[in-house]
C-alpha cells in the first residue's frame, strides 16, 4: 500500500430513487494495493455504490476518483484501468467462452493470455461452449475472466463466489490472493463472512446507504463486542444475515 492518490475516492456519494435513498452521504477511501470489502443487507446500498464508482450509474450528489480519474467524465481512460465484475452479466448469448475472452481482450493494448485467462477461472473444459449454455456459476467465472483481461490496476468484484462450488470458490479465491500479491485494489460485494475475513484488508458495513462501520474484520468484531464478523453484522445492523443474501 501506499500513502499516494487513493485507488478509489468517493466523497459525498449520494443516489436517490423517487423517494427512496439508495446511497447517503457515502465517504470512502481505498488505498493503492488494498482489498475493501462492501458488506450489507439487501437494499443496503452495496451494488448502487459501485455501479457509480465504476461509472455505469450518475450520482446525484458526491464526487468518484478512481486513481484521479472521473469514471464518467474520463471513461475512455478509466476502462484501461480498472475491471468489473457485476452480479449478473449480459453477454451474447449465442458467443463461445473463448470467443468473448478474445473479443474483451481486443480492448486493451496489453491484454492477458486468452489461455491464461480461461484456465484462471477454471473454464478450460467449456471454452467451446456458448454463454447460454454454461451454468450460472460457470457465467459468474467468465465474467471475472472478462474483468481480468486488460490487467486492471483497479477490480470491482459484486458477489464474486456466488452460485460457485466449494472447490471452485477456492479456486477464485486463490486468483484472488495472486492479484492482491500483484498489487491490485480490490473493492469486494460479499455476503460470504469466510471470503470477505480470507480476502479483504478491511470492510465497510453499510446500512440503509451509510457508512455505519469501517475497518479491519476484527475492528468490526471488537465494535460488535461479539465473537465472530457474522455476529458482528447482526449487532451492528439489526438484520438476520440471510438479508445479506
Amino acid at each position: 500500500m501506499t500513502t499516494a492518490e487513493p485507488a478509489i475516492r468517493v466523497e459525498g456519494l449520494t443516489k436517490t430513487y423517487r423517494r427512496k435513498v439508495a446511497v447517503a452521504d457515502l465517504s470512502l477511501r481505498v488505498a493503492q494495493g488494498e482489498t475493501v470489502g462492501i458488506l450489507g443487507a439487501n437494499g443496503a446500498g452495496k451494488t448502487t455504490t459501485v455501479e457509480m464508482i465504476a461509472g455505469l450509474r450518475a450520482p446525484d450528489r458526491g464526487r468518484v476518483r478512481v486513481l484521479g480519474l472521473d469514471p464518467r467524465r474520463d471513461r475512455a481512460q478509466v476502462r484501461q484501468v480498472l475491471g468489473v465484475q457485476l452480479q449478473e452479466a449480459y453477454l451474447h448469448g449465442a458467443l463461445r467462452v473463448e470467443e468473448l475472452v478474445k473479443l474483451y481482450r481486443s480492448f486493451y493494448p496489453r491484454p492477458r493470455p486468452a489461455d491464461e485467462l480461461i484456465e484462471m477461472v477454471g473454464l478450460g473444459e467449456h471454452r467451446r461452449t456458448p454463454f447460454e449454455k454454461l451454468s450460472g456459476g460457470q457465467q459468474q467465472r467468465l465474467s471475472i475472466a472478462l474483468a481480468l483481461a486488460g490487467r486492471p490496476r483497479v477490480l470491482i468484484l459484486d458477489e464474486l463466489t456466488t452460485g460457485l462450488d466449494p472447490q471452485g470458490r477456492r479456486r477464485i479465491w486463490s486468483t484472488i490472493e495472486q492479484l492482491k500479491r500483484d498489487g491490485v485494489t480490490i473493492l469486494l460485494v460479499s455476503h460470504a463472512m469466510e471470503e470477505v475475513e480470507r480476502l479483504c484488508d478491511r470492510v465497510a458495513l453499510l446500512d440503509a446507504g451509510r457508512l455505519r462501520a469501517l475497518g479491519t474484520p476484527q475492528d468490526l468484531i471488537d465494535l460488535a463486542g461479539t465473537g465472530s464478523l457474522d455476529d458482528a453484522f447482526v449487532a451492528l445492523t439489526g438484520k438476520d444475515l440471510e438479508d445479506a443474501a
